[in-house]
């Protein structure tokens, strides 16, 4: 299991960064991201926090737990900044709370994100043009479908217009609580409803995320490669 988009009690989560992690060991992930909401104010103290707990968990534990970030409601002209003060301080993976179809967010933050360089994922795209999509393709920016309640609205049209673009999906549990993890069952399910094939499952769920962990430069710990490689 591969989840680069959660999140804990440093901004609207249930769970502690460590307690999360420790859940999502527990369930069988290879690797989770924690990526609270941040803007200004609270960017300097989530991003110190998760960078601890995530290395004390990477250690101790055969999971890779990665720090990051999900830019919310900011500007759409302050993204590309925020985006580069986060990866400073040391966030692995920054994430941007796109323009989903659950809630209000500024037109335009999804063009924003696809045009940072500091930015790795575009979260629920929600009605994403394929002009955004191109732009995700040609700047390596991954789109996400959700298995969260509200945004998962928009999956089959996010999946249709980033296949017709060649850009890279991801599948994400947007996980708020323990209850929330993926399992491999649900993930299946939500790609399928998606509209997706086996073979664009496959990618999305195995293929996919290798390649963002590569494009971060991180790699999987030897236990976890040899116990893939095994199952």
């Amino acid at each position: 299991m591969y989840d680069f988009h959660t999140h804990t009690f440093l901004s609207d989560g249930v769970l502690s960064p460590i307690e999360l992690i420790s859940r999502a060991h527990t369930q069988g992930y290879k690797v989770i991201a924690i990526t609270d909401h941040v803007g200004y104010g609270n960017l300097d103290y989530v991003v110190k926090t998760l960078v601890k707990d995530c290395r004390a968990a990477s250690n101790r534990w055969d999971i890779l737990a990665i720090p990051g970030v999900e830019i919310t409601h900011v500007p759409k002209d302050d993204i590309d900044l925020v985006a580069r003060e986060a990866k400073s301080m040391g966030a692995k993976l920054v994430n941007v709370h796109g323009e989903t179809v659950a809630e209000p967010v500024e037109p335009g933050t999804n063009w924003a994100a696809l045009n940072s360089t500091f930015v790795d994922l575009l979260a629920h795209p929600g009605i994403l043009s394929l002009e955004e999509a191109q732009k995700a393709s040609e700047n390596n920016i991954f789109l996400e479908i959700s298995a969260r309640k509200g945004h998962s609205l928009a999956n089959g049209h996010v999946a249709k217009t980033a296949l017709a673009q060649n850009a890279l999906m991801l599948l994400d549990s947007d996980a708020h609580e323990s209850a929330d993890l993926l399992n491999p069952d649900i993930s299946y399910k939500v790609a399928i409803g998606a509209g997706l094939d086996k073979k664009e499952v496959h990618t999305l769920l195995q293929v996919n995320p290798t390649k963002l962990l590569s494009k971060l430069g991180l790699t999987l710990p030897s236990s976890l490669t040899a116990k893939g490689q095994r199952d």
